[in-house]
């Protein structure tokens, strides 16, 4: 592939479908990802929707592991202030045992939920401001040099799990910059930053122990179909289906028809959510191919991570290999 490939799997549950389907769709993308040449899956922490499985991210990540061989997996990411930096170093010390050389922690300062959910999960409202102070805990932790006294991640010590922090704004960039870690930016949804965040991370970028340069990650959806009718016509149902699930939270929503929808996206904040897939690839092959070609070389990303967006598995699985297929005949 002419740039790094990976995926970010929200293990999505599709209408009609249950969580335990997801899960098992999750395993079919990782094990298509790994055929295919994709460096890394990883999965998002999202509290509260109906729609998302991946809430118990590390476990979801050990179910997908224990059925894939080589390619890498992780967090993208563990939203860290809904955790004590220990329980997440021991949880992916844990993992990093268990599967050597594949798990990376990909953190967020977000709480990934609604406020009612934050308070369920007895999240402190400040702890945002803790972050950079908790992935220096957490990272501490993981190479075995505690700055806690006399606490230590077991297992986790010494496993030197690579951190990697995400984000939708500047801040995450300048974190990431004087911390000396990869970076990688969330505009597959959240595409109004994307290149003044780019821009700081790459001029205050420190080197670390971990990174020596700057590895910065950029989002981007995809929606790849042998037909271009059809990849449109995926686009068209997959923006509606955002929209309805972002307007109709709570149990007593109603259900929203297309017409309804539509006549929504016309409005100032419908095309404010149609704007969140700002950077999306559809198409065949050939014109996904040229679109992730201009996407990285504009951002000059040294690695994207695409989020597969059809709503059934079989096409978001045959989105992964044509994606793939493209990228590396360019390659060749």
């Amino acid at each position: 592939m002419t740039i790094p490939l990976s995926i970010l799997d929200l293990a999505p549950i599709t209408p009609g479908q249950t969580a335990r389907e997801s899960f098992a769709s999750s395993v079919l993308l990782a094990q298509t990802a790994e055929r295919s040449g994709y460096t890394r899956v990883w999965y998002a922490e999202h509290h509260n929707m109906a729609s998302i499985a991946s809430s118990a991210t590390s476990v979801l990540i050990g179910h997908v592991a224990e059925h894939t061989s080589t390619i890498r997996l992780g967090s993208g990411g563990v939203m860290l202030p809904n955790h004590s930096p220990l329980v997440i170093a021991e949880q992916f010390g844990t993992l990093a045992t268990l599967f050597p050389d594949r798990i990376d922690l990909g953190l967020g300062r977000a709480p990934g939920s609604d406020q009612q959910a934050a308070r369920a999960m007895r999240r402190d409202p400040m702890a945002s401001e803790q972050f950079p102070q908790d992935v220096l805990e957490l990272q501490a932790y993981l190479r075995g040099e505690s700055i806690v006294p006399g606490v230590q991640a077991v297992p986790g010590g010494g496993t030197d799990v690579p951190l990697y922090i995400l984000g939708s704004s500047t801040f995450g960039a300048q974190l990431a910059a004087a911390l000396g870690l990869p970076f990688a930016f969330a505009s597959h949804f959240a595409p109004d930053s994307l290149f003044d965040a780019i821009e700081i991370y790459r001029r205050d970028f420190r080197p670390s122990a971990q990174l020596s340069a700057p590895h910065m990650i950029v989002g981007v959806n995809v929606i790849a179909a042998e037909d271009e009718d059809d990849a449109q016509q995926q686009f068209i149902t997959t923006r509606r289906d955002r929209v309805r699930a972002m307007i109709s939270r709570g149990p007593a929503a109603r259900a929203f028809t297309d017409d309804e929808i539509d006549a929504f996206l016309t409005t100032r904040d419908g095309m404010y959510i149609a704007n969140m897939m700002k950077y999306t690839a559809v198409g065949t092959p050939s014109q996904v191919r040229t679109y992730l070609e201009d996407f990285a070389a504009t951002t000059k990303a040294d690695e994207l991570i695409t989020a597969h967006q059809s709503i059934d598995i079989a096409s978001r699985l045959r989105s992964v290999e044509l994606t793939a297929d493209a990228m590396s005949t360019v390659a060749a």
